[in-house]
């Protein structure tokens, strides 16, 4: 037996053959295996850092997306929250009573329907008449008023409050009544 066998003769079993497998001493032919498999594992371990890293940006800007996005939800939420509550308050009973008095609405008499054969059902009643407007006296100038301590005796202009009389019929027939711009459509 030779030296170098000598050294794996007292080797038995599985190490024996892994002594035969890989040389004892450095050689150049296992230096270069060793290099293609060095680069291999470089490029695998590059590739996956990369791979990591674009990943990673990837997920950053979908959560600033996300993030602006719920921002913006929020901002939609409470103008819409905002718009209903002005829907609520406008169509609140004593809201629509009160814009419909400043309109000159008032409430309907009670209704009567016709049957299909042509006769009435119902008694029908007149809606009661638009509230009459306060009465407004004259103001008379302060030195009027100190100078006179005696109520006034001349008559103060009355303003007619009846329904069936027509702005026509109430003015005077030697005043002159000009159309508004915005009667004429022009």
């Amino acid at each position: 037996m030779s030296a170098s066998s000598g050294s794996k003769g007292s080797l038995r079993g599985r190490a024996a053959r892994l002594a035969r497998l890989l040389p004892l001493g450095p050689s150049g032919g296992t230096q270069a295996a060793r290099t293609p498999f060095v680069l291999l594992v470089v490029l695998l371990l590059g590739g996956g850092l990369i791979t990591l890293l674009m990943l990673n940006s990837s997920l950053n800007e979908g959560s600033f997306q996300l993030t602006k996005l719920k921002k913006q939800t929020t901002e939609l939420t409470d103008d819409e929250q905002e718009l209903q509550r002005d829907v609520d308050s406008y169509s609140a009973p004593d809201a629509l009573l009160r814009r419909a008095r400043g309109l000159g609405m008032v409430p309907g008499g009670d209704p009567a329907f016709l049957e299909p054969n042509g006769t009435v059902k119902g008694r029908p009643s007149p809606a009661a008449g638009p509230p009459a407007p306060p009465r407004v006296e004259p103001t008379k100038a302060p030195e009027a008023a100190s100078a006179s301590a005696s109520p006034s005796t001349s008559p103060s202009p009355s303003v007619s409050t009846s329904p069936s009389a027509t702005p026509s019929e109430s003015a005077s027939p030697n005043s002159s009544v000009e159309p508004s711009p915005s009667s004429t459509g022009r």
